[in-house]
Protein backbone atom coordinates (compact mmCIF):
# COMPACT_ATOMS: atom_id res chain seq x y z
CA UNK A 1 0.00 0.00 0.00
CA UNK A 2 1.51 3.15 -0.92
CA UNK A 3 1.32 5.78 1.78
CA UNK A 4 -0.84 8.85 1.84
CA UNK A 5 1.11 12.70 1.57
CA UNK A 6 -0.65 13.84 4.52
CA UNK A 7 0.33 17.36 4.24
CA UNK A 8 -1.76 18.33 1.15
CA UNK A 9 -5.13 19.56 2.92
CA UNK A 10 -8.90 19.30 1.36
CA UNK A 11 -11.55 21.41 1.72
CA UNK A 12 -14.93 21.38 1.14
CA UNK A 13 -17.81 23.74 1.56
CA UNK A 14 -15.13 25.93 3.80
CA UNK A 15 -14.22 22.49 6.05
CA UNK A 16 -11.05 20.77 6.27
CA UNK A 17 -10.41 17.81 5.36
CA UNK A 18 -7.51 15.06 5.98
CA UNK A 19 -8.27 13.40 3.08
CA UNK A 20 -11.23 11.94 0.82
CA UNK A 21 -12.91 8.97 3.18
CA UNK A 22 -12.90 11.55 5.88
CA UNK A 23 -14.65 13.79 3.20
CA UNK A 24 -16.87 10.83 2.24
CA UNK A 25 -17.48 9.40 6.14
CA UNK A 26 -18.36 13.12 7.54
CA UNK A 27 -21.25 12.92 4.54
CA UNK A 28 -22.41 9.81 4.64
CA UNK A 29 -21.13 8.03 7.98
CA UNK A 30 -23.09 7.17 11.18
CA UNK A 31 -25.71 4.49 11.82
CA UNK A 32 -28.69 6.60 10.42
CA UNK A 33 -27.75 8.44 7.45
CA UNK A 34 -26.59 5.30 5.56
CA UNK A 35 -29.75 3.85 6.31
CA UNK A 36 -32.27 6.71 5.40
CA UNK A 37 -30.26 6.63 2.37
CA UNK A 38 -30.89 3.06 1.76
CA UNK A 39 -34.56 2.73 2.55
CA UNK A 40 -35.10 5.83 -0.28
CA UNK A 41 -33.28 3.86 -3.29
CA UNK A 42 -36.87 2.58 -4.91
CA UNK A 43 -38.47 6.45 -4.67
CA UNK A 44 -39.54 8.81 -2.53
CA UNK A 45 -41.26 8.36 0.77
CA UNK A 46 -43.47 10.70 3.06
CA UNK A 47 -41.59 11.70 6.13
CA UNK A 48 -43.79 9.37 8.41
CA UNK A 49 -43.15 6.16 6.39
CA UNK A 50 -39.47 6.87 6.26
CA UNK A 51 -39.13 7.22 9.94
CA UNK A 52 -41.46 4.05 10.43
CA UNK A 53 -38.60 2.26 8.18
CA UNK A 54 -35.51 3.56 10.21
CA UNK A 55 -37.12 1.43 13.31
CA UNK A 56 -35.43 2.89 16.35
CA UNK A 57 -34.55 6.35 15.36
CA UNK A 58 -36.09 9.54 17.67
CA UNK A 59 -37.76 11.93 16.23
CA UNK A 60 -34.83 14.44 16.96
CA UNK A 61 -32.07 12.21 15.29
CA UNK A 62 -33.81 11.88 12.38
CA UNK A 63 -34.60 15.27 11.49
CA UNK A 64 -31.46 16.25 12.56
CA UNK A 65 -30.21 13.41 9.72
CA UNK A 66 -32.78 14.33 7.09
CA UNK A 67 -31.36 17.98 7.45
CA UNK A 68 -27.86 17.26 7.59
CA UNK A 69 -28.14 14.82 3.97
CA UNK A 70 -30.28 18.10 2.22
CA UNK A 71 -28.01 20.20 3.27
CA UNK A 72 -25.10 18.30 1.64
CA UNK A 73 -27.01 17.41 -1.44
CA UNK A 74 -28.15 14.18 -1.32
CA UNK A 75 -31.66 13.84 0.05
CA UNK A 76 -34.54 16.42 -1.24
CA UNK A 77 -36.89 17.35 0.82
CA UNK A 78 -40.12 18.46 -0.76
CA UNK A 79 -43.04 20.36 1.39
CA UNK A 80 -46.71 19.90 0.08
CA UNK A 81 -49.30 22.74 0.43
CA UNK A 82 -52.24 20.49 1.84
CA UNK A 83 -53.31 20.59 5.53
CA UNK A 84 -51.84 18.64 7.22
CA UNK A 85 -48.80 19.71 5.78
CA UNK A 86 -47.15 16.74 3.65
CA UNK A 87 -43.50 16.08 3.60
CA UNK A 88 -41.79 13.59 0.73
CA UNK A 89 -37.75 12.96 0.85
CA UNK A 90 -36.24 11.20 -2.51
CA UNK A 91 -32.67 10.92 -3.26
CA UNK A 92 -30.96 13.22 -5.21
CA UNK A 93 -28.68 12.17 -8.48
CA UNK A 94 -25.76 12.80 -5.73
CA UNK A 95 -27.91 10.27 -3.32
CA UNK A 96 -28.30 8.01 -6.35
CA UNK A 97 -24.34 8.07 -6.68
CA UNK A 98 -23.43 6.57 -3.30
CA UNK A 99 -26.12 3.56 -4.04
CA UNK A 100 -23.80 1.15 -5.64
CA UNK A 101 -21.38 1.27 -2.94
CA UNK A 102 -24.27 1.05 -0.09
CA UNK A 103 -25.93 -2.12 -1.96
CA UNK A 104 -22.55 -3.66 -1.58
CA UNK A 105 -21.91 -2.69 1.88
CA UNK A 106 -25.43 -4.37 2.48
CA UNK A 107 -24.52 -7.49 0.60
CA UNK A 108 -21.49 -7.98 2.91
CA UNK A 109 -23.28 -7.95 5.82
CA UNK A 110 -25.58 -10.74 4.58
CA UNK A 111 -22.26 -12.43 3.67
CA UNK A 112 -20.74 -12.01 7.16
CA UNK A 113 -24.84 -13.30 8.32
CA UNK A 114 -24.65 -16.39 6.16
CA UNK A 115 -20.98 -17.35 7.17
CA UNK A 116 -21.71 -16.85 10.82
CA UNK A 117 -18.12 -15.09 10.62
Amino acid sequence: MEKQNNTDKIFFHGREYFCTLDLALDKIGGKWKIIMIYMLQNGALRSSDLQRKMSGVSNKMFTQTARELEYDGIVKREVYPVVPPRVEYSLTPVGQSILPIIRDIAEWGKQLLDDKL
